[in-house]
């Protein structure tokens, strides 16, 4: 079950560190549709969410202090959920549908986030708290 843990805990953090990343190689359109949902200072936005990103993931992939890096994803996704899927918003049905998954998404990872919480630290096979 180590090595299942393991895996699981690799592949979710790659997922936020690949989105981290794209924060930085698509900033401006990221930085735009940010402006859009009338984020504050939409740039540093993007700058300090993919920083959030890359953090946490890499923590929860490694093992390296992961209630940091779990709390880091979920002060991202939560908020994230509610500003910028705000799919009650929405009055065309495609895109109310398309904003509700990224929604629904968000408090799902949120919630495996949450749920690593409970794991005792330090991980099995991490490189330690």
């Amino acid at each position: 079950m180590e090595w299942a843990f393991l895996a699981g805990r690799v592949i979710f953090g790659l997922f936020f560190v690949i989105n981290g990343v794209n924060h930085f190689a698509m900033w401006r359109a990221m930085s735009g549709y940010a402006a859009s949902k009338g984020v504050p200072a939409p740039q540093a936005a993007v700058i300090i969410t993919g920083i959030m990103l890359l953090l946490g993931g890499a923590s929860v992939a490694t093992g390296y202090q992961p209630v940091i890096g779990n709390l880091l994803l979920i002060i991202f996704l939560v908020p994230v959920a509610f500003w910028m899927h705000n799919f009650w918003a929405e009055s065309d049905p495609m895109m109310r549908a398309n904003q509700m998954a990224h929604f629904l998404k968000n408090l799902a990872l949120a919630g495996a986030a949450l749920a690593l919480l409970g794991v005792p630290t330090p991980w099995p096979l991490s490189l330690g708290s």
